[in-house]
């Protein structure tokens, strides 16, 4: 098969490689579109390397045809349509997966779409519902709004009823927000967004807000929390540290929650996308929730399509297309 390697100076290169074999409760992809995420641009940098046993081709999701099942594998058969979520190798002609990484392809969707799902719908859905345990009616702050993740959750939040602010790098993004369910929104480039959340915040404060910036926003963050409100960190694109006001934590009863989802244990990613199956993909089908497609690549120019996320203007996710 073919894939994208990462040689001299980080450059990327659609190389030959060893087609990979299904373990006993996997199955192999016959990859006909991935997407990418930052965490691809932190690993061809070398700043975040795959969890031990992971592919160390890039690539955290994809979709395709099943192509392959290993032993004990009941579920999918060959021929099957599928996206999945991975922890490596969505780079490439062909990837393996877990048998319970993989869900259907919606009804209706291309495979260019499917493969905008799983790590963004993954990330948010598990960091707002399972680790914040989100309510009906509590209040959401969303940063990163118009990014893959940061989509995602405007629309599970209003899917299931939780007003959301947001913040994004441009006017357009922020208008892009408010048209998939944001109520409002802040221009990080020409505004501080604690003075318009604090509108959106009341005198209660956010019950959630889901930060993958960090040490930058830590002080206003806890400043917009209510009584029990939960920080989940996502991300540092904003800094490794900043001061904390313990007293507020004290005071309001805050949680502040790390997450990560690439490095969990195959059990409690099942878990996530049996609950995505569940609670998520009928309202994809209905088209009450849908992917955001930015771009679509060969993956054959992946320099290209690696710049265009790298330069902050896109809103949803870059596709590559994957030919055999």
């Amino acid at each position: 098969m073919k894939a994208v390697r990462v040689i001299a100076d980080a450059k990327l290169s659609w190389d030959d490689m060893p087609t990979p074999a299904p373990a006993a409760g996997e199955v192999l992809i016959k990859v006909q579109a991935t997407a990418i995420n930052r965490a691809d641009l932190m690993q061809r940098m070398g700043l975040y390397p795959p969890p031990p046993g992971a592919s160390d081709v890039m690539g955290l999701e994809c979709a395709g045809t099943i192509a392959a099942v290993g032993d004990g594998v009941t579920r999918w058969k060959e021929g099957d349509e599928v996206c999945a979520l991975l922890s490596g190798g969505g780079y490439a002609q062909f990837a393996v997966a877990p048998e319970g990484s993989v869900l259907p392809v919606p009804q209706g969707l291309t495979m260019a779409h499917a493969a905008c799902l799983p790590e963004v719908f993954a990330t948010a859905y598990l960091n707002m519902y399972i680790e914040a345990n989100l309510q009906q009616g509590e209040k959401v702050i969303l940063h990163a709004g118009a990014s893959g993740v940061g989509t995602a959750g405007i629309q599970l939040a209003k899917a299931f009823g939780n007003p959301s602010f947001v913040t994004a790098g441009g006017d357009d993004k922020i208008r892009a927000c408010v048209d998939l369910g944001a109520e409002a929104g802040a221009n990080r480039k020409t505004e501080r967004f604690l003075e318009k959340a604090s509108t959106f915040a009341g005198d209660s404060g956010v019950d959630l807000i889901l930060d993958p910036v960090g040490g930058g926003y830590l002080q206003d963050n806890v400043k917009l929390l209510g009584i029990g409100g939960r920080l989940v960190l996502i991300g540092l694109m904003g800094g490794l540290s900043a001061e904390l006001d313990l007293a507020q934590v004290l005071r309001k009863r805050l949680r502040v929650i790390g997450s990560t989802l690439r490095a969990r244990p195959i059990a409690e990613k099942a878990e996530i996308m049996a609950q995505l199956e569940a609670r998520v993909w009928p309202k994809i089908v209905s088209g009450e929730i849908k992917p955001i497609l930015d771009t679509v690549f060969p993956i054959e120019e992946i320099e290209q399509a690696h710049e265009l996320m790298s330069s902050d203007t896109t809103i949803g996710k870059v596709v590559l297309a994957v030919e055999h």
